[in-house]
């Protein structure tokens, strides 16, 4: 039986470090051992790039030991690398991520893409026409339901600073750490507590975008330790199916002034067609468009109109 806490050998270079601790991780049986020490030893040190590498011969530095040591402790009982340093990059932009919010995944990349991209070709100008008669053009109304870390509102909010940019969220401490983010990103967004579209009821909405909670609640038990153990369930359980939270939605969209124009969902593996008849069975959209990740699957699918609202 391996030790739960890692100590340090005496008097290491920085390779030698790294090497301890990534024989640590593996027998701890983490995902990625190596590569969570790398990211782990660039964060204790505060060196990146070819600062980094340049150091590996130099002795590891007796001021950083019991913070390594806590660091690789803490990695090998399954706690995500993110948590211990506090952050993960989305869209080439940092964000604070604590156990109070999901940490951001490259796929919802594409899902903040297909969102641009689609707002693009309804709205060339990137504003829509006035509701009212002889109207200038108004910023369109975007809402990020379940924003979490807020990764995909302050994206949007930076990518297309015309818009207006809102996001909901039921937990508060995930409205905390998001609105940290846009601030120190300098993005535009106002945050609301309260369940999906609840905090937009009687309100006009063009965009809705959301990576809700879709794991059938039956499956979390599966998960990788690192997300079933410490990533907050309530950003995880979908439900019986995973579809809870989409069929939630589809029924509060009565609360809003009128559906909107583009909405965009993440999902989880084969759930894809099940949204899109979802989005169908509305009735409010021309387009139902299904997009994969970069692995192939079905990720994403956004409903688009082609009628002004």
């Amino acid at each position: 039986m391996h030790e739960t806490t890692f100590v340090m050998k005496p008097k290491q270079t920085i390779r030698e470090a790294f090497i301890e601790a990534s024989s640590f991780l593996t027998e701890c049986a983490v995902t990625e051992p190596q590569r969570s020490a790398q990211l782990l030893l660039a964060h204790v040190l505060g060196l990146e790039g070819a600062a980094y590498y340049m150091a590996l011969p130099d002795p590891f530095p007796e001021e950083r030991k019991s913070l390594w040591e806590q660091a690789i402790t803490r990695r090998g009982a399954g706690e995500p690398v993110q948590y211990i340093t506090r952050e993960q990059e989305f869209y080439g932009i940092p964000f604070e991520v604590t156990p109070a919010v999901l940490i951001p995944r490259p796929e919802t990349e594409l899902l903040v893409e297909a969102m641009l991209m689609q707002a693009k070709r309804l709205w060339p100008e990137g504003a829509a026409p006035s509701r009212s008669e002889g109207g200038a053009l108004r910023p369109l109304e975007c809402a990020d339901i379940g924003t979490g870390s807020g990764a995909i509102a302050v994206t949007l909010a930076l990518q297309a600073p015309r818009w207006h940019v809102r996001a909901s969220d039921i937990s508060d401490g995930a409205l905390q750490v998001a609105a940290r983010n846009a601030a120190a990103n300098g993005a535009q967004v106002a945050f609301l507590e309260g369940n999906l579209l609840e905090p937009f009821a009687g309100e006009w909405l063009d965009i809705i975008v959301s990576n809700p909670p879709y794991i059938p609640a039956a499956d979390i038990a599966g998960l990788q330790r690192e997300v079933r153990d410490h990533e907050p369930r309530t950003a995880l359980d979908g439900g019986t199916d995973g579809l809870g939270p989409y069929r939630i939605m589809m029924e509060q969209l009565p609360l809003l002034k009128a559906p909107p124009r583009l909405i965009g969902f993440e999902l989880g593996q084969g759930q894809a067609q099940d949204v899109a008849e979802l989005l169908r069975a509305a009735g409010h959209w021309d387009e139902i468009i299904i997009v994969p990740d970069l692995a192939g699957i079905e990720r994403h699918v956004l409903g688009v109109s082609n009628r002004l609202r």
